[in-house]
């Protein structure tokens, strides 16, 4: 009991920590990411909040199988290098019996991380998808602000109206700006309103203003006065974009049409279903890679697991992209890593039971002569 609750109450501790730390580089990182799009148009700067919460929920999954193997690694080598293992090895224990304590508290986190993949993953794909699309299909009069300069979203064109009357639909001192075939066309006038035509287009009639067209500097150069001026703002409905294969459901993905040769629906289902899986077998994997001899006191394990989770998501990754495109089935690609960490894991167990007891029988006369 003792040596349970002290290894949970440590795991807890550790993995919240280090899923705050990865959590706060994964934030910065979005900001810094989002903001650009924001600043170079692609997104609303009044959305890019709501992108980051996203794009950080969609995430999540992948944070937390690091976390909860980055922490197995860093309390067990704690364990081993301040020669808290060789009394639990003096009283007993081996490394096998770190296995059952272990997987439980990591179980309800893998049936999150689970969840999180199969779930959260694709919402939060699909909903910054739609955020980010309704806002390059928004047409001209919704992106028009009273005393500030707005470019059209689908043509080169400018808009300035100083005062905007959105109940009444009227509008005062307007500017358009319009550059067509290398000329530009630019109408000002002191009043006007928004008029809504049939098939959903918008225009604005502009009353009692000027036009000028064509370049300053050139002699077709002309000035119109005009009563009443139009210009057609192309606005039609918002179209949801089709899902890509990371924003489709579970059910979507299982309902595929066409389960053979190129297969990216089928694909995206392993990964989803691999990541709890690359969960466990990185806590498993874990166990007996946090082995450290406390008269040297190094740290080889934490450069060794850097390294062993870069080539289990890699490959993870690769056979993704080999189902997607045909070269084998999602039954052929779901099994075989998996497979490699569970063995991997038995073989090192294995290979440190042995060491781990003959190192602790010698270090027992030496803490009963301290005694």
């Amino acid at each position: 009991m003792i040596f349970n609750q002290s290894l949970r109450r440590e795991l807890s501790f550790t993995t919240g920590g280090v899923f705050l730390v990865l959590i706060t580089i994964m934030i910065t990182t979005l900001v810094i990411r989002i903001l650009g799009f924001a600043a170079n148009g692609t997104v609303n700067p009044q959305d890019a909040f709501v992108l980051i919460a996203l794009a950080t929920l969609g995430y999540t999954a992948v944070l937390l199988t690091v976390s909860l193997f980055v922490a197995v690694l860093i309390v067990l080598v704690r364990w081993y290098k301040d020669s808290e293992m060789i009394v639990w090895f003096a009283s007993g224990l081996s490394v096998t019996n770190l296995i059952r304590p272990i997987l439980q508290f990591a179980t309800p986190l893998i049936v999150v991380i689970a969840l999180l993949a199969l779930f959260v993953w694709p919402w939060s794909n699909r909903e910054s998808t739609l955020i980010s699309q309704r806002f390059q299909q928004r047409d001209d009069v919704s992106m028009v602000t009273a005393g500030q300069f707005k470019e059209s979203a689908k043509s080169p064109r400018v808009f300035f109206i100083e005062e905007l009357d959105i109940e009444k639909s009227e509008i005062k001192n307007i500017f358009v700006a319009d550059s067509k075939n290398g000329r530009m066309n630019i109408a000002v006038a002191a009043n006007g309103y928004i008029q809504n035509s049939e098939g959903g287009e918008k225009s604005i009639i502009l009353h009692n203003g000027r036009r000028y067209e064509g370049q300053p500097t050139q002699p077709d150069f002309r000035i119109l006065e005009f009563d009443d001026y139009s210009t057609k703002i192309r606005s039609k409905e918002s179209l949801d974009p089709p899902p890509r294969d990371r924003e489709k459901s579970v059910m979507d993905l299982l309902n595929d049409p066409n389960p053979q040769a190129k297969n990216p629906n089928q694909a995206e289902l392993l990964w989803r279903i691999g990541l709890p899986l690359m969960a466990l077998g990185l806590v498993l994997i874990a166990i007996p890679l946090a082995y450290v001899n406390p008269r040297l006191g190094n740290y080889t394990a934490m450069f060794y697991a850097v390294l062993l989770y870069l080539i289990y998501s890699n490959l993870l990754n690769l056979t993704q992209n080999f189902v997607s495109q045909g070269k084998i089935s999602v039954l052929v690609g779901i099994w075989p890593i998996h497979a490699l960490a569970l063995c991997m894991a038995f073989v090192l167990i294995r290979n440190r039971i042995n060491p781990s007891l003959k190192w602790w029988q010698r270090q027992l006369p030496t803490i009963k002569g301290r005694k």
